[in-house]
């Protein structure tokens, strides 16, 4: 009978006022989780194959927000479903009755051993000063096509590496390119710079959501502490500097997630160091095998004077080499492959010293770097003694998707219009390897 009811319900086409703004499945520490950006009174019901609870608040409304529900969700349900709880009675009128019965939201349902996993960052519209990129432009910011194209490929699981909302500043008069942009670290800017354009990813499976360097404490962190960190949001403390490091557990692999925004290029921080070598080494005792999934690239590049490839992190090139002072490796045995945004291009690299290889998957949406196509010879910062064995740049606008393979994955790389341009591979082991043949 509860089924019956259920499915009588969720088959209404309710004529009432959008209570719930936005809605996804993250994955968060210890599982996933339900969010909801609602402007109602009250948080939502969530409904799974595990029976029906209320939403709790994470975050109450502020002047710049509304408020933000979340509960978590069991990995065996067979169905994920959010509806708004009302106050006020159904109100009737001629000559439309309106339908108050709750409006039903579909989410996406977590699976445990993902076959294809969509892989995307960097994805918002760059306004700062004199920087205006074009977001009212398709060809100049593409990720609303970019993000409609990514969901027709049904991924199981998406991982956004850091970046979201780029807007710091106004738009100026007469500049058609961004008018009419909002800006600055509220609901209405995340609204136009992720979620109103990632709304068909965000239905289409769970999401992995990386900090970014733009999401530290200086720009938007508070807001994406409040919408998408993976811990409790601390009312006392709205923008936490660093969040420790999690693991996400997709059946026999496991990310490891860390919070790098802080990890400056070309500045040392001699107290954030130790925190970052402290993860690395955490990183030893998750069992095998591991994605290290963060923002910043330790070891990527760009293109430098006389097109010589320059590029690394000097703070975590620092923390790696601290973590490696007891003959341990750089980076952890356990860890097979390195997923990183930040550089706005697509690379894949293959390392010296047993370095587990690098993805960078920067180029979402936001303006482009250019960046060698041939990453031989790269020129690292700090005496880490890394070099490049191979490795290659893509350039354009573009995401990718990992599919399960024999021995390994496929990695097919899409423009924004979602045309595959190039298929890589990666073979897993200790050290895995990519490789993305012309």
């Amino acid at each position: 009978m509860k089924k019956l009811a259920l499915a009588f319900l969720f088959s209404l086409s309710p004529i009432a006022a959008q209570a719930v703004d936005s809605s996804w499945v993250q994955a968060v520490s210890g599982g996933f989780e339900a969010r909801a950006v609602t402007s109602h009174s009250k948080c939502p019901m969530l409904h799974t194959s595990g029976g029906d609870q209320m939403m709790s608040v994470r975050v109450a409304a502020s002047a710049d927000f509304p408020m933000v529900c979340s509960a978590p969700v069991p990995l065996d349900s067979k169905f994920v479903v959010i509806t708004p709880v009302y106050d006020e009675p159904c109100p009737t009128g001629n000559p439309v009755t309106v339908i108050c019965e709750p409006e039903p939201h579909f989410l996406p349902i977590p699976k445990t051993n993902p076959q294809r996993i969509l892989v995307l960052g960097d994805t918002g519209c760059r306004i700062k000063g004199s920087a205006l990129q074009a977001c009212n432009d398709p060809a100049r910011w593409p990720f609303p096509q970019l993000a409609e194209a990514a969901a027709q490929l049904k991924p199981d699981l998406i991982i956004h590496v850091g970046d979201y909302l780029y807007r710091e500043s106004a738009c100026p008069a007469g500049n058609q390119g961004c008018a009419g942009s909002p800006w600055g670290d509220n609901w209405v800017s995340w609204q136009a710079d992720f979620y109103t354009p990632a709304a068909p990813l965000l239905a289409a499976a769970p999401i992995v959501l990386v900090r970014g360097n733009h999401e530290d404490c200086a720009r938007a962190g508070p807001g994406w502490l409040r919408l998408q960190g993976p811990t409790a949001f601390d009312p006392a403390a709205p923008c936490a500097r660093h969040l420790p490091l999690y693991n996400v557990e997709l059946g026999g692999l496991r990310l490891a997630v860390m919070d790098d925004a802080t990890a400056e290029e070309t500045e040392l921080n001699r107290d954030d160091s130790p925190v970052y070598a402290a993860e690395l080494t955490d990183m030893a005792a998750i069992p095998a095998p591991v994605w290290f999934v963060h923002h910043r690239p330790i070891w990527a590049a760009v293109t430098g004077p006389l097109g010589i490839p320059i590029g690394g992190n000097l703070g975590l090139i620092d923390a790696a080499r601290i973590a490696s002072l007891h003959g341990d490796p750089l980076i952890a045995a356990s860890v097979e492959l390195m997923l990183s945004g930040h550089i706005h291009s697509f690379e894949a690299i293959n390392y010296t010293k047993d370095v587990p290889p690098q993805i960078v998957a920067g180029n979402g949406g936001d303006d482009l770097l250019v960046t060698p196509k041939n990453l031989r010879g790269t020129q690292f910062l700090g005496h880490s003694g890394v070099t490049v064995a191979d490795g290659l740049s893509v350039g354009g606008f573009g995401f990718l998707l990992m599919t399960r393979a024999m021995s390994g994955w496929t990695i097919d790389l899409y423009d924004s219009a979602g045309t595959k341009t190039r298929t890589c591979r990666f073979t897993t082991g200790h050290p895995g390897r990519l490789d993305c043949p012309a």
